[in-house]
């Protein structure tokens, strides 16, 4: 099996899954399968790679071909075979599955684009030095102390300006709903910036300080810190209703334990997702009743008419959370029609992105984001009103190319997508056992993944929310310097 090429591999699991759905599912019987398979099979030659072991763990191409196996060709196929949708209180399509498979097929040019990007960036010229970050631990001690008291007393602060943690949670239920501009943690961000830190920041000292004794290796040990590190996580950040910078924080740092502790074995994946999917479940009760979560979940009927009313299914989170493929299919089906009175961005998703780096006290009047093209995509031209309603679906990076320049252009966003990963390949190839950059290196892997599946705001809002200070107190603690290049020590097939 290990010398069977990747792409024998992956075409004859993505048949397999092919022939399993249409036994099932009779309903999946239709043209769109094509295209679908032809997507699965390009991103799974990375996903085999990653699950025979012949890349590293935390290898970029690796974990995004794993996941691009459910996000390209699993959620086409259980969109139809559960006839559900994620896309509410619009005119569907006369029939989903032409427009996933019009999707699929654009998905695919852009996959074959991606993959050949990504194979050139990562080969791409040739280092004759490289710079190493050597720890600097009198340094680095210093700059965590300091960043840590600062962020648990900013947390302490805004817990106490908000009544406890019982009047935060309270807060956060009342503002269930509300408009942005109606949030009680409206223009926050700056806090939430340096307070939500504590816990990688803990994780990182962990790591440096204490990682290399025997004790610190144990197993039993690393699950007590990382369930210590869930609870912080939860305390700094998680009871703001932020699903997804817990996830994102907890593969940061079973990232730092895998290249600076201990490496991780390949069979924990798949329980961690396991608990990843029951956490993702639960919260999104906490996400719609807030302070009522436990009573909601110790009543069933409760639970049952809060997912009824809110459409909290499992499927809308396997479809919905970690999925885009229905809410592409219609934005393309949308723009499509002749009729069709959309105009198309031409870049201001993007800029309205970038403009969230200026503060409102210097503009106050932000360039809209993604948000209005959006709900004009989707409703109308004049649909939007940022005051009364808009919609707040995610559109990932196909959706939002398809938002500003049409289906024509979706291939060439994955060609950019392909060199940023390669050059991110490249870049954790060339570092040594015990760089600095090893500590973020995984917040990097997992912005990476983002890109994929998120919008080019919460891009730009999550490098500089969650990456900047970690990134800072790292460049702190460590001594540059300069030596030839060699092959890495770090990322190793397993």
């Amino acid at each position: 099996m290990s010398r069977t090429p990747s792409l024998h591999i992956s075409f004859a699991l993505c048949s397999l899954t092919v022939c399993g759905f249409l036994a099932a599912c009779p309903q999946v019987a239709h043209w769109f399968l094509v295209p679908v398979l032809c997507c699965g099979v390009i991103i799974g030659c990375d996903a085999v790679d990653w699950l025979l072991g012949r890349t590293d763990l935390f290898d970029p191409a690796g974990v995004i071909g794993l996941f691009g196996l459910h996000f390209f060709f699993l959620t086409p196929l259980l969109h139809v075979a559960w006839n559900s949708w994620t896309v509410a209180y619009v005119d569907p399509p006369p029939d989903w599955r032409d427009w996933l498979g019009a999707m699929a097929i654009i998905n695919a040019g852009g996959l074959l684009l991606y993959r050949t990007a990504r194979i050139r960036a990562a080969t791409w010229g040739k280092d004759s030095r490289q710079t190493f970050w050597r720890l600097s631990r009198q340094r680095l001690l210093l700059a965590l102390v300091c960043g840590l008291a600062v962020s648990a007393l900013l947390q302490v602060w805004f817990y106490a300006q908000h009544g406890g943690i019982s009047g935060y949670i309270e807060e956060y239920s009342q503002s269930i709903g509300l408009p942005e501009a109606d949030s009680p943690f409206r223009n926050t961000a700056w806090i939430f910036m340096v307070s939500e830190r504590f816990p990688i920041l803990a994780m990182i000292g962990f790591a440096v300080f204490c990682g290399r004794s025997r004790i610190a290796k144990s197993w039993i040990v690393l699950g007590a810190v990382l369930l210590i590190f869930f609870v912080l996580q939860m305390l700094f950040g998680g009871l703001r209703g932020s699903r997804a910078a817990t996830i994102w924080s907890m593969l940061w740092a079973a990232g730092i334990i895998h290249f600076w502790v201990r490496p991780l074995k390949r069979n924990l994946i798949f329980p961690g997702l396991a608990l990843l999917i029951v956490f993702m479940n639960i919260y999104s009760v906490y996400k719609e009743a807030g302070a009522d979560t436990l009573a909601t979940l110790q009543d069933a009927s409760k639970t049952a008419e809060l997912r009824e009313n809110r459409e909290r299914t499992l499927d809308d989170l396997i479809l919905g959370d970690l999925g885009r493929a229905d809410v592409q299919a219609f934005l393309l089906y949308r723009l499509s029609m002749p009729r069709s009175d959309y105009k198309y961005a031409l870049g201001r998703t993007y800029l309205g992105g970038l403009a969230i780096l200026v503060p409102r006290a210097f503009l106050p009047d932000r360039p809209p984001t993604k948000v209005r093209e959006g709900t004009e995509a989707q409703f109308g031209a004049g649909s939007w009103d940022e005051l009364k309603w808009s919609s707040s679906k995610v559109y990932g990076l196909a959706g939002e190319a398809l938002l500003n320049f049409g289906p024509l252009i979706v291939p060439l966003a994955y060609l950019i997508f392909g060199l940023i990963v390669g050059r991110l390949q490249r870049f954790i190839r060339h570092l040594d056992s015990g760089d600095m950059r090893l500590l973020f290196y995984p917040f990097l892997l997992t912005w990476c993944l983002q890109i994929l599946i998120s919008d080019s705001d919460d891009l730009v809002f999550a490098l500089l929310n969650n990456g900047f200070v970690p990134s800072l107190i790292v460049w702190l603690g460590s001594r540059i310097e300069f030596q030839s290049a060699s092959p890495s020590t770090v990322l190793q097939p397993s």
